[in-house]
This record gives structure tokens, C-alpha cells and sequence, in this order.
């Protein structure tokens, strides 16, 4: 029999084994030879396939999930591509061709870092009290829903911490005003809904599933945030504080499954930081991935729902 020539492996087995490779693997396939080099850059694409997978239940602001781009309907342009090929329509607009590898570049540059005036991932300083800073990425709740089988976390470092920060998802997105904020310090979770501007009013409810970090020290060390099939869970590694040496961190510690998203409006929920106070602080992005740190009780993940929750409700101005 003769031997199978690479044209001919690549009219079926390469795509096969390619939708297995990583990144790495695949920029060498992208080296290899002209031809795996058109494959990978085809509709059918395995930097498609990564994408996706890598990317799942994301979107980035202003350029759209992975797999559906935002357009620019003026240009006829692909945003988060780095470049863009065009063909004729039978409508007789220009139609994209959507540079896959190009835009999985920019999408792994660009999901771990934080909106302006932040920008970057990684935050050295906060110039007023109660700033907020955005992540880029959205959580797409009709993604990761209860049919889904992968999640979506996001982890961040606080080296350095002069107040009180927390993590948080917010609803803003679809005109909603409502919040789930993990405090890292107490171990508490808060959930919140402001009911009215002016005087402002806020009703919620919290709840402490860890224990407050030792008295008299902030918060230092990693806290991470994890939505799958439609519910919430936290993280945080607690580094034992100056003074110590340079001491590993200490053990992960998680709040299970806590909330759903009952209480969020729309199908996309922004991650973000708070702080309470302005001051140098060296917090940034360390990963974005699909697997948290510890496997989660899924039985608690039944037990959600108002167990456990204390109501509180706030008005300025109120004795």
C-alpha cells in the first residue's frame, strides 16, 4: 500500500487530532507546513475549537463571545480579530472571515484584565474611596446554566492591602441593581438590591459560611470566584500575614455553592473588585479557567435558597 501524503491526513485525521491540541501544540502545527497552516486558519478551525473551549460562557466587552463576535456593521469588521478577510454577500455586504487564531490571542490577552481607568490585570493604585473596578469579561448566564457541564473561575492575588476589598457579580449589564459580594475578611456573602436612588435605600440579606481572618489583619492572599450551572461559590487562601517570614499560604477554604442567580436581571453578570478606601494596593488577575481550586459538595448546591440568610435593609438618613 502506498503511503498517506500530509494532504491527504489532513482531510480527516489531522482536524480529529487538532481539536485536541492545545495552544502551544497548535502554533507548532501553524509552523509545521503551509498546508496545516490553512487548515487552522478555516471555518472549521481548531483555534475555533479552543476558543471555545477556553472561553466558554464569556463575553468580552465590545467583542462579544468567542464564537459570536460583535460586528462592526459600518466596516464590515470583526472586533478582537487581528485581522479580517473579506467576500462577497448575496445581499451584497461584505461578510467577515473571522481570523480564529488571531482573535483567541486577543481574547487571552485581554478576558483577565480590568476595565479603564483600570485597565491591565493587575491594579497598584486606588485614588478614591468606594472605587469598583471592573473585569473586562462578562459571565454569560444563559451559557453556564443548569444544562452546562463546564463553569467559569476567576481568580485574583492581593499582595498588597491597606483597607478592605471584596469580590463581587453584578447585574448591571441589562439595567439591574443588584449584587453578590464575597467579603474575604469576614467570610461573609451579601447579597443586594438597591429599591430606591434617592433617598437611597438597599434591602438584602448575608451570610457567613467561613470564618473572619484573625483580628487586626487585612486580608492578603488569593480569593477566587466560581458560576456553574447557574450558581455561585467563592474561594480564599489566606496568607498568614507580614511578620511571618514569607510563610506559604494557608489552606483553600470555600463557601460551597451559596447563592443562584435568582436575584440577578438579564443574561450577563459583570465580576468586579470593591474598595472601601483609596490607598496603594497591588492586587491582579492570576487566572481565568474553568476548574476551581477545590471540588465543590453538590448537595449543597440543593440546600440553596434563603437557609441560613439574615435579612438586613439600610436607608440614608434613617435613625
Amino acid at each position: 500500500a502506498e503511503p498517506l501524503t500530509i494532504a491527504e491526513l489532513a482531510e480527516g485525521p489531522y482536524f480529529i487530532l487538532a481539536l485536541h491540541l492545545d495552544a502551544r501544540a497548535l502554533c507548532s502545527t501553524d509552523a509545521t507546513c503551509w498546508l496545516f497552516r490553512q487548515h487552522n486558519r478555516g471555518r472549521i478551525s481548531p483555534w475555533r475549537a479552543l476558543g471555545a473551549r477556553e472561553f466558554h460562557g464569556l463575553e468580552l466587552e465590545g467583542k462579544g463571545t468567542f464564537e459570536q463576535p460583535a460586528i462592526d456593521l459600518d466596516r464590515g469588521a470583526v472586533a478582537g480579530s487581528a485581522a479580517v478577510a473579506a467576500s462577497g454577500s448575496s445581499s451584497g455586504r461584505k461578510l467577515a472571515r473571522i481570523d480564529w487564531k488571531g482573535r483567541f490571542e486577543n481574547f487571552r490577552k485581554d478576558v483577565p484584565t480590568f476595565c479603564a481607568p483600570f485597565g491591565g490585570r493587575e491594579i497598584a493604585a486606588v485614588t478614591h474611596p468606594d472605587e469598583v473596578a471592573y473585569f473586562r469579561c462578562r459571565l454569560c448566564t444563559d451559557v453556564i446554566d443548569e444544562s452546562s457541564r463546564q463553569g467559569v473561575y476567576l481568580e485574583v492575588e492581593v499582595l498588597s492591602n491597606p483597607d478592605n476589598l471584596s469580590m463581587a457579580v453584578v447585574d448591571f449589564e441589562a439595567g439591574g441593581c443588584s449584587s453578590v459580594t464575597f467579603s474575604p475578611d469576614t467570610g461573609a456573602v451579601i447579597r443586594e438590591r438597591k429599591v430606591r436612588e434617592a433617598p437611597r435605600k438597599v434591602e438584602g440579606a448575608y451570610i457567613q459560611p467561613l470564618p473572619t481572618v484573625e483580628p487586626g489583619r487585612r486580608f492578603h492572599g488569593i480569593m477566587g470566584l466560581y458560576l456553574h450551572r447557574g450558581r455561585l461559590a467563592f474561594f480564599r487562601r489566606c496568607d498568614p500575614g507580614p511578620g511571618d517570614g514569607g510563610a506559604e499560604l494557608g489552606p483553600w477554604e470555600t463557601t460551597n455553592f451559596v447563592s443562584d442567580l435568582g436575584w440577578a436581571e438579564g443574561r450577563r453578570l459583570t465580576p468586579c473588585l470593591a474598595f472601601r478606601d483609596e490607598g496603594a494596593y497591588c492586587v491582579r488577575v492570576v487566572r481565568v479557567g474553568s476548574t476551581p481550586p477545590l471540588p465543590l459538595d453538590c448537595a449543597s448546591a440543593q440546600k440553596e435558597g434563603d437557609v441560613g440568610w439574615s435579612g438586613f435593609d439600610w436607608e440614608v438618613g434613617a435613625s
